[in-house]
């Protein structure tokens, strides 16, 4: 099996975590896990988003997160954001960078961001653009690349013509996002097979949800392709607001634990991590879904 000696993990859990959980979880708490997962050895964090609160309500309190973490040398602190108007806010509040998204099918795209694929275009490249100018890096998620909960299966032209259009832009790594899980092995292989085709592998991350249990699967079979960085959030909290079903995202102490087995590097210290993983448990007032978690507890 040829692998990859070491992998950079990015978290996500304070944003696409977060939002997916009824209760609002206090400021001050989302401060706190977020300043935990600083001491993991973690390199990136996504730490929230800027979208308006009437679309996640959970995450309403972007800036003043943004604004009260004790920011750690080394670590890139990333948002979410939908427009130029949210790109201001993240760039006011200090952000590192700034992630952009949008689906591979229309019938996600249009109950996500309300608009066609078309109508997109020229609003991501605004963000991006902007973004650029102001010295920030700029990362682009697709969303339902391996199906959609509204158009079924999605065609690989779909993917390539999204990604062109994103990379086009100056995104400088795109996100490929299982967004309801229903991603196999194989499938990822063949998604891959043809993206590397036409693009560089050094411009892809994959973000995996574990709805039907292959999450971790789909890793090891995007490892085989060459791919050497995955989104995950700790513990397995997360989904998609827009997509019945979509349980959590891969767990990110699964994953580690399953890439230190395997001999791949991280620099994440699971100890810290486990902390960080107890210290949210307690604060979103259920049990955690990862099998370290079970396992652990």
């Amino acid at each position: 099996m040829h692998l990859p000696k070491s992998v950079i993990i990015k978290e996500v859990g304070p944003r696409d975590g977060l939002q997916n959980e009824k209760a609002f979880i206090p400021t001050e708490n989302k401060i706190e896990w977020i300043n935990k997962l600083s001491e993991t050895g973690l390199s990136h964090i996504e730490i929230t988003s800027f979208v308006p609160p009437k679309w996640i309500p959970q995450l309403a309190d972007s800036f003043e997160v943004a604004q009260g973490i004790e920011r750690a040398e080394g670590i890139s602190y990333s948002a979410l954001v939908p427009n130029v108007k949210g790109l201001d806010r993240a760039l006011d509040a200090g952000v590192d960078e700034v992630a952009v998204f949008m689906s591979a099918s229309e019938g996600h795209n249009k109950n996500n961001i309300n608009k066609t694929i078309d109508e997109t275009f020229p609003l991501l490249n605004d963000v991006v653009k902007k973004g650029l100018t102001a010295n920030k890096r700029v990362r682009g998620y697709v969303s339902t690349v391996f199906g959609c909960p509204y158009d079924g299966e999605v065609s690989i032209k779909d993917v390539i013509r999204v990604v062109d259009s994103l990379l086009e832009m100056g995104v400088y790594e795109i996100s490929l996002g299982d967004t309801i899980g229903v991603a196999n092995p194989l499938q990822v292989e063949e998604v891959l097979t043809e993206l590397f085709k036409r693009f560089d592998k050094s411009h892809f991350a994959m973000h995996f949800h574990n709805t039907r249990g292959l999450a971790l699967a789909n890793v090891v079979a995007s490892l085989q392709m060459g791919v050497t960085v995955f989104d995950s959030a700790l513990g397995g909290l997360g989904g998609c607001p827009y997509a019945k079903g979509a349980s959590g995202n891969l767990a990110t102490d699964d994953l580690v634990y399953m890439l230190h087995s395997m001999g791949i590097q991280t620099n994440i210290d699971e100890q810290k991590l486990y902390e960080a993983a107890k210290y949210v448990e307690s604060k979103i007032g259920r049990n955690l879904t990862s099998h370290q978690m079970l396992a652990n507890n």
